[in-house]
């Protein structure tokens, strides 16, 4: 077993009475049933092996992965408690449940082991890629057995020269008589592209298909599978693993495709549009990490804080355990209000999810909204906690042994992750706000009003009419430089207004979460404000 238990009372407290979630199938009494038992997986099987899978690490043998003992066990038990399947189309073998209840289900599997989690998470976008912009065939054939788990699937967008500039991506696809391709070039970075945990893995690939136009015009998506429909293996292979600074137990592979076999998904050179379907999912997942691992930090950092005896208290002057130091009750309150912020952030998504995919064009429009928030703040926040849980822990900390260096390893990923967060805070200005003149912006501000005090909301429309008049002279240099800054304070403020919410609703007093909406006003919020003033840009 393991210090990790799921927030299951605060999870259902937060969808339930916070943010109204109501479903035909899902009453309160089934949702925190189904939770109760994701919590038994999560606490059972899944957080034990995060610690010696962080030790042992993911290894290559001869051009095969091998992941940490115990992975593969706990994979096929993960799949047979039909987990894989939650979200998804019946159709095609999921139980159709909503992502109002897959986000705290998925949030287990981050906080009890990040690197585990990542399989099913890049899965879970792959899934989502095919069935938006597959045809029927590919539908049949794929998503069954993706959804059932017993496929897991892949994103492989970056190259070495690349990074994030898609548009110079050199992996070819050469149309072949039968209309198939074959793929060629490598990829790196690429989460999972190798694993002995499933039957056949699943890559989706970004490549210019010859004589295609240059940049990002000239990209097309292929689906390239580590073993062809007659049982041969194709010509894809793992041929080095990243050592990096956590999430060891993940393997993070370079893959070559050398003519490997694959199928055109949707139309030519609509790949990065398509791909974007399946980024777009793993944003908000990521985000979601950065809730999950915080909350994981956090109940380490307590769980010490409450066993250290170190110092004398002020009043009886015995010594006592470090939760009597003030200093030390500042830095979990502090924990625990951010955590609680994020995931009213990221299950607030997650309802507008929902309704985007039952054809609610609003919804669809808020989903692109808060995606870069969720992802940007939620992700931020996760490494902001894990630090300072490992500075509660104090020199202990900074040894491995104790574990809270391995969080705030793991959480160092996520603001690079999908789009790194100054890559967001971008698509944040650029997209979001500019392009329909800070109309749904706007919108937010005032559903905030009366939920955090009115300084924060005139200093937040302030900035965003100064964004504003940017876009008007062109000065897009200037808005890039201003753009993270304001994608923080526009997040700061929202996540105000998010534990605001808590003071609207009577059952707050039989939760934990009691104490956090003062300490966010007073000692978090106050914040925005450094990143509303103007900046400028040094010339």
């Amino acid at each position: 077993m393991s210090d990790y238990q799921p927030p299951i009372q605060d999870m259902l407290f937060i969808l339930h009475d916070v943010l109204g979630f109501e479903h035909d199938d899902l009453d309160r009494e089934t949702t925190e049933a189904i939770l109760d038992e994701a919590a038994k997986l999560a606490v059972g099987v899944l957080a034990p092996l995060n610690k010696p899978a962080d030790e042992q690490g993911a290894k290559l043998v001869d051009g095969n992965v091998k992941t940490a003992d115990g992975f593969k066990e706990a994979y096929a038990t993960y799949c047979e408690g039909g987990w894989n399947a939650v979200p998804f189309d019946p159709e095609y073998g999921g139980q159709g449940l909503p992502w109002a209840l897959a986000f705290p289900v998925q949030e287990m599997w981050q906080g009890a082991n990040m690197s585990f989690g990542l399989c099913p998470l890049l899965n879970q976008g792959t899934v989502e890629a095919i069935s938006s912009h597959g045809s029927d065939m590919q539908k049949g054939y794929y998503l069954p057995k993706l959804i059932s788990g017993e496929w897991t699937g892949t994103m492989n967008l970056t190259e070495s020269q690349a990074g994030s500039d898609l548009g110079l991506l050199r992996a070819k696809a050469e149309k072949q008589a039968d209309g198939s391709y074959k793929i060629s070039g490598q990829k790196i970075f690429i989460t999972y592209g190798d694993h002995d945990m499933a039957e056949n893995i699943i890559h989706l690939v970004l490549a210019r298909i010859t004589d295609a136009p240059d940049d990002v015009r000239g990209i097309s998506l292929f689906v390239v599978p580590k073993i062809l429909e007659n049982g041969d293996e194709n010509t894809v292979e793992c041929i080095g693993l990243e050592h990096k600074l956590g999430i060891h137990a993940s393997p993070t592979c370079t893959m070559d495709f050398d003519g490997a076999i694959g199928e055109l998904i949707g139309e030519e050179h609509n790949g990065l549009k398509y791909m974007f379907t399946m980024m777009n999912n793993a944003r908000l997942c990521v985000g979601l990490q950065g809730v999950a691992i915080a909350e994981r930090a956090y109940q380490h950092a307590l769980a010490y804080a409450n066993e250290r005896v170190q110092g004398k208290s002020f009043t009886s002057g015995e010594r006592v355990v470090i939760t009597h130091h003030g200093d030390v009750r500042r830095m979990l309150l502090d924990m625990k209000a951010r955590v609680a912020a994020g995931r009213i952030m990221a299950y607030s998504a997650a309802l507008e999810l929902d309704k985007a995919m039952a054809g609610d064009g609003d919804a669809r429009a808020r989903v692109d909204f808060l995606t870069p928030i969720v992802k940007g703040w939620c992700t931020d926040m996760a490494v902001d906690v894990a630090s300072t849980g490992i500075q509660i822990h104090g020199g202990m900390g900074f040894i491995e042994e104790t574990g809270a260096a391995q969080y705030y390893r793991d959480a160092r990923i996520l603001p690079i992750y999908e789009g790194t967060n100054g890559i967001q805070a971008a698509d944040f200005v650029f997209r979001k706000v500019l392009r329909d003149e800070g109309a749904l912006a706007k919108i937010y501000i005032r559903e905030m009003d009366g939920l955090v005090d009115q300084q924060y909301l005139d200093a937040l429309l302030q900035a965003t009419d100064g964004v504003l008049a940017l876009g008007k002279d062109k000065d897009m240099d200037q808005i890039a430089w201003l753009s993270a800054p304001y994608l923080k304070a526009f997040s700061l403020v929202y996540g105000g207004a998010m534990i605001g919410k808590l003071d609207e609703t009577p059952a707050l007093t039989e939760t934990s979460l009691v104490d956090v909406q003062g300490f966010y006003r007073d000692n978090i919020l106050p914040f925005s404000l450094g990143f509303l003033f103007p900046i400028r840009k040094v010339s």
